[in-house]
């Protein structure tokens, strides 16, 4: 049933007209946000030849224009999930797409590497005040039970959606008008987004009220930059104090993160909410599915191109069997899952994920790209459930007054992940170690990634599935 006849349906209930068309209309600018941030997110992926030639970027500067939003949101996802709870999810939300705009401005103008990864980073702490606040926007709108199944189905079709069009889109204006394009349209639809937000969004915010955690902040953030650093330096070799010193600050701040946020009487994560399985299980799958799935994926249109010749709008068509089959699936999962049921669903996607990598092995050596489509199609599939179930999981596992916290830990699991697990796969599918052909590394990386996420995931099965209090 479309958007329209479940608004003509809704408002033949007088006493619930006015409310059921602010919630639908949240629903819609919610994930109008959503694929923004995702399209941006995905972008470069097809067209980074074009983008490293404008900016004269090396192969080591190339991991970073991939990886400046994937950092952004990582470090940012969990301090502006606490600010939306406390200070405002609609107010945060509006800023959100405000500063993705001054963000796409950013790389629109860049004229080299740093700057232009500066301007990404700034889309990534963007895209966390996006995903975090509408996420806690609609476990606000729409309450427990099948109307909150089906709203945070379609916001996690939207990822899919997102991830799908980003790369047609830029692509395609690559083509026209130069690889900048995307981002001046880019700019002007994030600048309608947040207007339209601010008139039409009812704003919540969290009973009780918290101070930002500038400690769990800095720890945070600085920890995973320089864990991404050491991964990106690694293509030279792991073995060299450029790895190691990063390496070993990074985890240090890393447990500094976690000694601050267990002592702080205000903490942006509470350590608490681990005690509940379905906590642990959003974060363990949102790690998972950003190392073994959105990672390896993140590799995959630059390979095609470098190794079997494919121009930017062909793999972007190639790439868009999988994200397309993710966005339908992430569509119809609404009907599928409740409470215990997660875990079944997040290790069916993860055991998908893998099955489609691995049929994607040996696809240079077959020399035509049509021996991909199989191995995307499945992939699709279980990136489709993934999206839709770990969407239900930030917040049907944390009480309702944290749902933008719940949010904000479960993406950035996701894309602590999916920094961690791009700069992986290319320094070891590029890099001083030589394991074969760089795409059957890739996703033979990720199709044991997923695996071993499907296991750990299986330890959650029968524990009581409750939110923690």
């Amino acid at each position: 049933m479309n958007l329209e006849v479940e608004m003509a349906v809704l408002a033949a209930a007088p006493g619930h007209r006015a409310e059921s068309r602010r919630d639908l209309a949240t629903l819609l600018v919610v994930c109008a946000g959503t694929l923004l941030a995702l399209m941006t997110y995905t972008a470069p992926m097809i067209v980074l030849p074009q983008t490293a030639a404008g900016l004269g970027a090396g192969p080591g500067a190339q991991v970073w224009l991939l990886n400046g939003i994937a950092l952004g949101l990582a470090a940012t996802l969990l301090v502006v999930g606490s600010v939306a709870d406390n200070h405002g999810r609609r107010r945060v939300f509006a800023a959100g797409t405000a500063l993705l705009a001054l963000g796409s401005v950013g790389c629109a103008v860049a004229q080299e590497p740093v700057l232009f990864t500066a301007a990404r980073v700034v889309q990534g702490a963007a895209s966390a005040a996006i995903i975090a606040a509408g996420l806690g926007l609609l476990g606000h709108a729409f309450g427990s039970g099948p109307a909150r199944a089906k709203a945070t189905g379609r916001w996690g079709a939207t990822l899919g959606a997102g991830i799908a069009l980003g790369p047609v889109a830029s692509a395609g204006l690559t083509e026209v008008a130069g690889w900048r394009a995307y981002y001046v349209l880019a700019a002007v639809a994030a600048t309608g987004v947040a207007l339209l937000g601010n008139r039409t969004l009812a704003e919540s915010r969290s009973t009780r009220s918290r101070r930002i955690d500038w400690s769990g902040t800095a720890t945070l953030a600085v920890g995973l930059t320089l864990l991404l650093v050491a991964f990106t330096a690694a293509r030279s070799g792991w073995l060299r104090p450029g790895v190691g010193i990063p390496l070993a600050i990074g985890v240090l701040l890393l447990g500094a993160f976690v000694l601050v946020e267990h002592r702080g009487r205000q903490p942006m994560l509470e350590l608490a909410l681990f005690r509940s399985p379905m906590f642990r299980l959003s974060i363990l799958g949102g790690l998972s599915t950003g190392l073994a799935v959105i990672g390896p994926m993140s590799f995959l249109p630059t390979l095609l191109q470098r190794t079997m010749g494919l121009g930017p709008l062909l793999t972007a068509g190639v790439f868009a069997v999988w994200a397309g089959t993710s966005f339908v699936v992430s569509l119809q999962m609404r009907r599928f899952g409740v409470g215990r049921a997660l875990w079944g669903l997040l290790v069916l996607g993860l055991l998908l994920a893998a099955a489609g990598d691995l049929a994607l092995l040996g696809l240079v050596a077959s020399g035509t790209w049509l021996r991909a489509l199989p191995g995307l199609f499945v992939a699709g599939i279980g990136s489709g459930v993934l999206n839709a179930t770990l969407a239900r999981l930030a917040v049907e596992s944390v009480p309702s007054d944290h749902i933008a916290m719940g949010s904000g830990a479960s993406n950035t699991a996701r894309y602590v992940g999916s920094a961690l697990g791009l700069a992986l796969v290319v320094s070891v599918a590029s890099g001083g170690v030589r394991l074969g052909d760089p795409a059957d590394v890739a996703m033979g990386a990720g199709a044991v990634l997923a695996v071993l996420g499907a296991v750990l995931a299986a330890t959650q099965r029968g524990r009581e599935a409750v939110p923690a209090p």
